[in-house]
């Protein structure tokens, strides 16, 4: 889950934003990497974790920078079909992780905790997938890396899998930040979390307001005043449209 995140709430910024702009291309030499992005003048290369190493360095990030945090457990990325993960890399150091869990017979993992709210949404017909295991190194401090990652999430979640609305459990002093980043609405009241003994809210997204946004703002972080979300970092809808014309192919 996401109150799981170790790395990036809002009571701790980001850092020196980015002075150079968001530079995306599909790979072409290697079918590994979905994309990658150019942030000054450092490579930042985007895949899915599908391998056994890979999923033992993003687990090994996920574990270290929740444990940096006091979070308990000992959390493991498994290979499951109902689960993205993706990684970025920095020479092939994994600085960033981030999974994109969709629904199933089995349900996600917030069911644990917020079962009754999440089947009010699956009663109206929505298509729900969540977020879970985010975690980037301390020494990335760039709002563009982080929007490239949730980026990526969400054309997996609504090119691919046709979700409509996206949960994330946040421990209550991450809330804000997800409120006023990615535009999350807080579903219902503080609950315990038994998998990292914390409280955690439960928070959702419409798709169809990431993919507003998305158009409004994507691609525009050198243009936009006045907006301090993520979505201007998010890869232009040209660019977006390209990695998932991508994704597609591959599917």
């Amino acid at each position: 889950m996401a109150s799981e995140l170790p790395r990036v709430d809002g009571d701790e910024p980001l850092g020196e934003e980015s002075t150079e702009p968001l530079v995306c291309a599909v790979e072409e030499d290697n079918s590994a990497n979905i994309t990658h992005v150019t942030i000054n003048q450092t490579d930042f290369g985007i895949r899915v974790a599908d391998t056994e190493a890979g999923r033992a360095s993003v687990s090994m990030l996920i574990n270290k920078m929740y444990a940096w945090r006091g979070y308990a457990g000992t959390h493991r990325v498994d290979n499951n079909p109902n689960r993205i993960t993706l990684a970025a890399s920095d020479k092939g150091e994994v600085i960033g992780t981030v999974t994109l869990g969709i629904d199933s017979s089995m349900g996600i993992l917030a069911d644990e905790v917020f079962h009754d709210h999440i089947e009010a949404f699956r009663a109206r017909g929505a298509k729900v997938c969540e977020i879970t295991k985010l975690a980037f190194a301390p020494h990335v401090k760039s709002k563009m890396a982080l929007a490239s990652l949730f980026h990526v999430l969400f054309i997996y979640g609504h090119y691919l899998h046709k979700c409509t609305d996206v949960f994330i459990e946040v421990n209550p002093r991450h809330r804000r930040y997800y409120q006023s980043m990615l535009g999350f609405t807080q579903v219902c009241e503080v609950r315990n979390n038994p998998r990292v003994d914390a409280p955690a809210y439960l928070l959702y997204v419409s798709m169809d307001y990431v993919n507003e946004q998305i158009n409004k703002l994507g691609g525009r972080s050198k243009q936009v005043e006045g907006d301090r979300s993520l979505y201007p970092y998010f890869f232009s809808p040209r660019e977006e449209r390209g990695i998932a014309d991508r994704l597609l192919s591959i599917g």
